[in-house]
């Protein structure tokens, strides 16, 4: 290419110990040199920053893993000045199945009925009265491993079971879907370029073929072709995938969506051409890969389809069409999948203070038993200062040992042996702070969650609270 217009700097990211999904010869024809910089994990977020200032790069260009995903949004404030393909939102999906729900569901694309826990015991409320079979899966990352971390369970024991084997965090639940097979679409720039069933082997209802599944490129519907489509445009990725799901009710769900995926080498190579194309402002030429091409090359042994390299299409001239099997590829209106640029979005769509829901939800609930831990330890010293102390301006009731007996065992599922562990863990003047003004403190007690705290609060309020001076 004659170069009329300076190119941006490219330069790709890699993390040690993981799979390059890019390099070099991806890129053919693009004439200036591409850096890349490692990651090291550990403590080397500013090193990172750091060499990419110094190499002056203006892209980045690659997968960020989900254990790094939160490290590189961070990353990428830091440098406000690099465009990151895919973007960071365009890889939300790739963290974790919770992140695939909450983009499918803002986006009103069709998904198994789907649950998150992040707390067991709710999780183990819910599926002891829920309706079978369901699915859990290991939320992290965008893969399922080829079927290892997804399980179907038939009743509450084995659900139960399972979370005390496997302790997965979040709990993540999803309505069993018996299918005819699911689907694999891939696009480059929203196209469809590649897509093939995969189908489970008889009796099984796992289609990975790691799990034996079978696969074949013919006839994929357009509807899941649409539904892809529809994905990859609301993620404003430059390359997606989605695993599509076709239920015996004859419904599409999608069960995977990411910019992460499996594909092979010459799939790399369109998607590099494609980003050549974006980022010459279209200077270099943009790919033609014809739709259905997947039915064509699928004829060719996998063996042999997954080492060839740069494949590329000619635009038909004239309609003259023949019996041989290619003219096949251009008798398709390619109007109906264009192959589109990807544009920046000025805001971030999916910011981290509000949707890292994982490590926000723990962080938050550090914090509570951090404040809890203070409010009680101030209370037993009897700090002036403490939020619970008695104060002529914080009306406190008092209440005897035999009083506090008589009121907790009152409350019906409250028994001698539970006032006894909450006397255990709170003491007197702990249990009495609590009910007067920080009735969480309770849930420090083994075996009292949030129902009976309720309880707790309600039958306070109703029978000893009316004693307060000020409700005189």
């Amino acid at each position: 290419m004659e170069k009329t217009q300076q190119l941006p700097r490219l330069g790709f990211v890699y993390l040690d110990h993981v799979l390059r999904f890019f390099d070099k010869s991806n890129f053919k024809g693009w004439p200036d040199k591409i850096e890349h910089v490692v990651y090291h994990w550990g403590n080397d977020k500013q090193r990172f920053i750091n060499e990419v200032k110094r190499k002056k790069i203006q892209v980045l260009i690659g997968n960020i893993p989900a254990t790094a995903y939160e490290t590189f949004r961070e990353i990428a404030r830091a440098l406000p000045e690099v465009k990151f393909i895919p973007s960071l939102d365009a890889q939300f999906a790739n963290k974790s199945k919770e992140n695939v729900t909450n983009f499918c569901q803002k986006y009103q694309l069709p998904i198994p009925e789907t649950k998150v826990f992040y707390e067991k015991n709710e999780a183990l409320e819910y599926l002891a009265v829920c309706q079978y079979p369901k699915i859990i899966k290991k939320s992290y990352g965008p893969s399922n491993y080829g079927g290892y971390y997804v399980h179907k369970v038939d009743n509450f024991l084995q659900a139960q079971a399972l979370l005390n084997k496997k302790r997965y965090y979040p709990v993540y639940v999803q309505q069993f879907i018996p299918m005819v097979a699911d689907i694999r679409v891939m696009l480059v720039g929203h196209k469809p370029v590649c897509a093939f069933w995969r189908r489970p082997p008889e009796g099984e209802w796992l289609t990975n073929t790691s799990q034996g599944g079978a696969i074949d490129y013919y006839n994929v519907p357009k509807t899941a072709l649409d539904i892809a489509v529809r994905a990859s445009k609301a993620s404003n990725a430059e390359y997606w995938a989605c695993d599509i799901a076709l239920g015996n009710d004859g419904k599409f769900r999608i069960l995977e969506c990411a910019t992460a995926f499996a594909a092979f080498p010459y799939i790399r190579d369109w998607i590099g051409q494609y980003l050549m194309w974006q980022l010459s402002n279209g200077e270099m030429k943009k790919p033609y890969i014809p739709l259905n091409n997947w039915e064509e090359l699928g004829k060719i042994n996998a063996q042999l389809l997954r080492t060839m390299r740069h494949i590329s299409f000619g635009r038909p001239q004239a309609r003259q069409m023949s019996e041989d099997c290619a003219d096949a590829l251009h008798d398709v209106n390619e109007d109906v999948y264009q192959l589109l640029p990807v544009e920046l979005r000025a805001e971030e769509e999916w910011p981290s203070e509000q949707w890292n829901l994982q490590d926000n939800y723990q962080l938050a609930k550090t914090q509570r038993k951090r404040h809890r831990d203070e409010q009680f330890e101030a209370v037993e010293a009897g700090s002036e200062g403490s939020e619970l102390a008695q104060s002529p301006l914080v009306p406190f009731i008092e209440l005897t040992e035999h009083q506090l007996s008589e009121f907790f065992q009152s409350i019906k599922g409250i028994g001698r042996q539970l006032y006894q562990c909450i006397l255990n863990t709170l003491g007197v003047k702990g249990t009495l702070a609590a009910l007067n003004h920080q009735p969480q403190l309770l849930l420090q007690v083994k075996n009292l969650k949030e129902k009976k705290l309720n309880a707790i609060i309600s039958h306070w309020q109703q029978t000893i609270a009316p004693s307060l001076p000020e409700n005189k």
